[in-house]
């Protein structure tokens, strides 16, 4: 713990969150405040909380910032589904997108995984 820079799935969550901004700022997306702050929101909470999760004392603690993440993660696709199918974006720059927010929540599912976050998902249950 406490080393979230090293961490693959933090530099691609700063990755996609810096392309979101890019992405953002083009014309017709940068004037729909609501759905440019959402996205913008979403995938700047990515890297965010894999950062908060791999500070914590404990591995439950890690796990739940690591779910928040994940969560976050999905928001982003789910946002660019919508500014792809409103034409904020082309298919190209969607899929790319897409794919690396999806490598994402791969990479943490894994890193839930790796915490034992299977096992505390089952107490819960």
């Amino acid at each position: 713990m406490g080393n979230f820079k090293r961490l693959r799935v933090w530099q691609d969550g700063i990755d996609l969150a810096t392309k979101i901004y890019q992405l953002t700022r083009t014309a017709q997306f940068s004037r729909d405040f609501g759905l440019r702050d959402q996205i913008q929101r979403a995938g700047v909470s990515i890297s965010s909380n894999i950062a908060e999760g791999d500070e914590r004392k404990t591995d439950k603690e890690a796990i739940y910032f690591f779910n928040v993440a994940k969560g976050s993660a999905a928001e982003v696709i789910t946002q660019l589904n919508i500014a792809y199918k409103i034409g904020y974006v082309d298919f190209e720059t969607f899929q790319k997108l897409e794919d690396l927010a999806e490598k994402i929540r791969a990479s943490l599912k894994n890193l839930i995984k790796s915490k034992g976050g299977e096992n505390q998902i089952n107490k819960m249950k």
